[in-house]
């Protein structure tokens, strides 16, 4: 069992590195390939949209036909996904070579987990599967930097995914011998029209979000290309819930059983996972808040990170210990009041690198708490043996919804900050008695501001330029106030999803304790 549980870990953390580390290499990418960025990022997009596309297929799959062959078909898929992706001779290619890769990385951590449940010990559930978590969520936040490495290292980008194919080969070798299971099979019919719907309805709904406008936010939430994309996914969700409902008493099995949505723990489940989600991309942002609020230099800023990431590490597996003593809410519970106490020190506390280590450190182990363990665990609770894969599909399908949400909305308050600098500078300019005249404020301030939070190193490197001591000063200060700004917003933000899955927990263990109280008999 130890042997399967390391071959599982090491391709979890192999399939969740690839989401992050193309976003050190993008740069490159667009320039290799001669496209413009608003197609540099469908490289980013595009997996995404493969992994929404994977989640639920491969967890329905998995219970029909065995989590080992799933298992070493995703590993398959990846690794030649992998190959075509460093071979690209254009930019089509490389997009559809992107896909298929996503196509096989994106089951991974489901079968992964589902294999832990059902093969392992109830004993030992929370540290195996907390031992996935955690490789899941240091790959997701450690892939910027281990990108940047092997680019440096190498020069070439194509390194970043031939690296993939000797390990996807090893796994697929190591995995053949040692991963052992007996797993009942399910014989009935496989619900393909429901499966198409489901696809249909994660695609439109992903691809709405992609629309997204975080700095004009309310807009965008008003525009044809978003809102148009979302109710066709709503409209096919609903659809494919009453496709479900109809196949209830029929041979054919349905994707998502009705009787799992009916049921309030389950519901409650998703719901954490999806807050889970975008807590851990609010802390994708803590290298650019280490760079351009502490001034530490861009190529180390990343480095900086690591010590959140061991964090992650150590939380994932005391998360996955408190899961078998304490019961997987109060994990949660205690995950997300963590996460409150760190994210409140970043927006109230932190001015230097130690203190952002020490607020680093409760949120990583916050979030790590949560990743894996709790969550699985949960939402296989009352799925029965034949509906694990397809429950925590749908979990970490959740999460993946939030982690394609969440990044716009932080973003915004980065962007917005910006369009607030001219205003901070006049007040910098009048608190310190300096007069600038008009048509000089228009060098130092553009009207309507930096356009995003991009432009920060051209502002950076324009004011470092200005020779006179005083008017640098006040041009520095208020940079460094507008990031303040922008950062505290996420801060707010990612503190608010804290306290949400900390109340969603509260409120799911006492739903739990309450059926726990019910003669055997009367259950639901």
């Amino acid at each position: 069992m130890k042997a399967s549980l390391i071959i599982f870990a090491i391709g979890v953390f192999m399939a969740a590195l690839d989401n992050g580390i193309i976003t050190s290499s993008l740069t490159t990418l667009i320039y290799s390939f001669g496209v413009s960025p608003t197609w540099g990022a469908w490289t980013i997009t595009l997996y995404t949209l493969g992994l929404a596309i994977s989640v639920p297929i491969a967890g329905k799959l998995s219970d029909r036909y065995g989590r080992k062959l799933l298992f070493m078909i995703e590993v398959s898929l990846f690794g030649v996904g992998s190959l075509l992706v460093a071979l690209s001779p254009n930019f089509t290619f490389f997009l559809i070579a992107r896909l298929i890769q996503a196509l096989g990385g994106g089951g991974i951590f489901i079968i992964a987990s589902s294999y832990v449940l059902a093969t392992f010990p109830r004993e030992r559930h929370g540290r195996s599967l907390g031992m996935l978590g955690g490789m899941n969520g240091i790959a997701s936040v450690l892939g910027p930097n281990i990108g940047s490495f092997i680019l440096g290292a190498t020069g070439n980008w194509h390194w970043l995914f031939l690296i993939n194919v000797p390990i996807a080969v090893i796994l697929l070798l190591l995995g053949g011998r040692f991963i052992k299971e007996k797993q009942e099979y399910s014989r009935a019919k496989m619900d393909w029209s429901g499966i198409s719907v489901l696809i249909l309805g994660v695609l439109s709904l992903m691809y709405s979000f992609t629309n997204l406008d975080g700095v004009n936010l309310v807009d965008s939430l008003i525009s044809w290309k978003f809102y148009v994309f979302f109710l066709a996914a709503i409209l096919l969700l609903v659809i494919f819930y009453l496709m479900e409902k109809r196949l209830q008493h029929s041979d054919t099995e349905p994707v998502v059983p009705v009787q799992l949505l009916h049921q309030s723990t389950y519901r409650w489940t998703l719901l954490i996972a999806f807050f889970s989600g975008a807590i851990l991309a609010s802390v994708i942002f803590l290298p650019g808040f280490v760079e351009q609020y502490l001034n530490v230099s861009s190529t180390v800023a990343g480095y900086w990170f690591t010590p959140v990431a061991l964090a992650a590490g150590i939380g994932a597996a005391g998360g996955g210990f408190l899961v078998d003593k304490k019961g997987p809410t109060w994990t949660i519970a205690l995950a997300s009041s963590l996460g409150i106490i760190g994210f409140l020190l970043f927006a109230l506390w932190v001015q230097s690198i130690w203190q952002m280590v020490i607020a680093g450190v409760f949120v990583g182990i916050g979030f790590g708490s949560m990743l894996g363990a709790p969550v699985n665990v949960l939402v296989t609770e009352e799925a029965g043996e034949k509906n694990k894969g397809i429950a925590v599909a749908t979990s970490s399908l959740s999460r993946q919804m939030a982690m394609a949400i969440a990044p716009t909305i932080f973003a915004g308050f980065l962007a917005r900050s910006f369009m607030n600098i001219g205003s901070h500078i006049k007040q910098g300019f009048a608190d310190s008695g300096i007069q600038v005249p008009a048509d000089a404020m228009q060098k130092f301030a553009p009207q309507g501001g930096a356009a995003g939070s991009g432009d920060f190193h051209s502002l950076l490197e324009g004011f470092r330029s200005i020779p006179d001591v005083g008017v640098r000063g006040v041009l520095m200060h208020a940079l460094h106030v507008t990031v303040k700004q922008g950062y505290n917003g996420l801060f707010w933000s990612a503190l608010v999803f804290s306290a949400l899955s900390l109340i969603s927990a509260l409120i799911l263990g006492a739903i739990r304790r309450k059926k726990a109280s019910k003669p055997e008999g009367s259950r639901a």
